[in-house]
């Protein structure tokens, strides 16, 4: 057996139980307001989603920027953005949860929780020697 093969199969059960509590709170939603309003909602949970992801996205961008260019190293800039942009993605996502989960993502007040749990597995995983990038061969 591969080495990551566990991992693909525990996010693959907790991606398997999300999308049924995500499709559970539409349906209850949309018997309690309406496909109309609940369809309405979730539009509009990706438009200003994805409003506040491009205005969170360009302030974690020139972040990073404005550190490198005193030569400091971005990474809190750098765990902002990859915030930001998990955020986005769980907001096109179509369901509630991931909404909030997105959204709590993109808010600067709420993003900090995320970084710092971000920041300990991170460190986690390179004090352990697991940490591994992939990708192809360099051109």
């Amino acid at each position: 057996m591969e080495e990551g093969r566990p991992v693909l199969r525990k996010f693959g059960a907790w991606l398997a139980i999300a999308a049924i509590a995500e499709i559970a709170v539409i349906i209850l939603a949309a018997d309690w307001l309406g496909a109309g309003a609940t369809f309405a909602l979730l539009l509009l949970g990706v438009v200003a989603g994805a409003l506040l992801a491009q205005t969170e996205g360009r302030k974690a961008w020139l972040e990073a920027q404005r550190q490198m260019q005193s030569g400091q190293m971005p990474g809190q800039a750098i765990l902002n953005g990859l915030c930001i942009m998990a955020g986005g993605l769980l907001l096109v996502i179509p369901g509630f949860l991931s909404d909030i989960v997105g959204i709590t993502l993109l808010l600067p007040f709420t993003r900090p929780l995320y970084r710092g749990w971000l920041y300990r597995w991170l460190e986690r995983k390179f004090r352990s020697g697991s940490f591994r990038i992939y990708g192809g061969p360099l051109r």
